[in-house]
C-alpha cells in the first residue's frame, strides 16, 4: 500500500489532478475507482482502497458485477461509496449497450441464447430477463424481471410489460436460467409463459419466445430450450 494518503501526495500526483493533466484514459484503474471513493480512511488513501477492492473481485467485471453488500465488506467502504461505484458501473454498462454496433436480429432461439450465455452463466438462482426488441427484432434493452424460482404468483404481467412500454419495445423474448444445468421447463415456466403471452396479445406486444439456458451435456447437445419449439406458442 502507498504510505501517502492523497492530500499528502504532490499535486501533479492526485488522481483528480492527473486525469485534468493527462486525461481519464491515462490513469490506471485504481486511481480511476479512487477519484469516484473521494476518500480513503484513517491512515489509508482512496487509492489504496481501490486497489483493495480491484484485488478483492479480480478485475473491473467482476466489480463491476458485486452488490452494494459485497462492496461494503472491503474496509473503507462504507454505505455511500459502494452505492456509488454501483451506479457508476451500472451507467458505464448502460452506456456500452447504447454505443454498440447495432445486433443482427434476435430473430431464433440460438441467437438469444448466444446473446445471454455470458448474462446467465454465473447467476446462483433463477433469473427472469426480458429481451425487448424492435420491429425489426433488434436488442433495445435488456431487463431483469424477477429472481428466484419463477413462479406465476410471483412474476407479474405488469412488471415485464412496464418495461417493454417505457423502452417503446414492439416485441420480447422471455429468457431465464436453470442452475442446475437442467434446461427442462417446469410446469410453472410453462405457465409463467402463457399467462405472459395472453398479457401480450392484450398490449400488442408480442412475446416472441421464452428461451431456458441451461449446460451442456453427454444427453444433450445444446444448453438451452425454447418453449416455441417445444410447441407452447401458437403460430
Amino acid at each position: 500500500m502507498s504510505s501517502l494518503l492523497i492530500r499528502e501526495m504532490p499535486a501533479q500526483e492526485r488522481p483528480r489532478e492527473r486525469l485534468l493533466a493527462v486525461g481519464a484514459e491515462n490513469l490506471r484503474h485504481a486511481e480511476l475507482i479512487a477519484i469516484l471513493l473521494r476518500t480513503g480512511m484513517k491512515g489509508v488513501s482512496a487509492v489504496d482502497v481501490a486497489e483493495q477492492l480491484l484485488k478483492r473481485f479480480g478485475s473491473l467485471a467482476s466489480l463491476a458485477k458485486a452488490s452494494v453488500d459485497d462492496l461494503r465488506q472491503v474496509k473503507g467502504v462504507g454505505r455511500d461509496k459502494a452505492i456509488a461505484l454501483k451506479a457508476a458501473f451500472t451507467l458505464a454498462q448502460r452506456m456500452a449497450t447504447e454505443l454498440r454496433p447495432e445486433l443482427p436480429a434476435l430473430d431464433t432461439p440460438d441467437a438469444i441464447a448466444d446473446l445471454m450465455r455470458e448474462e446467465c452463466r454465473l447467476m446462483a438462482v433463477e433469473t427472469l430477463h426480458a429481451v425487448l426488441l424492435n420491429t425489426r427484432r433488434r436488442l433495445l434493452r435488456l431487463e431483469v424481471i424477477s429472481q428466484g424460482t419463477l413462479d406465476a404468483v410471483l412474476v407479474h404481467a405488469r412488471e415485464v410489460f412496464k418495461a417493454a412500454i417505457t423502452a417503446n419495445a414492439a416485441a420480447l423474448v422471455l429468457v431465464h436460467n436453470h442452475p442446475s444445468g437442467d434446461p427442462t421447463p417446469s410446469e410453472a415456466d410453462i405457465k409463467v409463459t402463457r399467462d405472459l403471452i395472453r398479457a401480450g396479445q392484450l398490449l400488442k406486444i408480442d412475446v416472441l419466445d421464452h428461451v431456458i439456458l441451461g449446460r451442456r451435456s453427454e444427453q444433450r447437445s445444446k444448453d438451452w430450450v425454447s418453449l416455441r419449439e417445444l410447441g407452447y406458442f401458437h403460430s
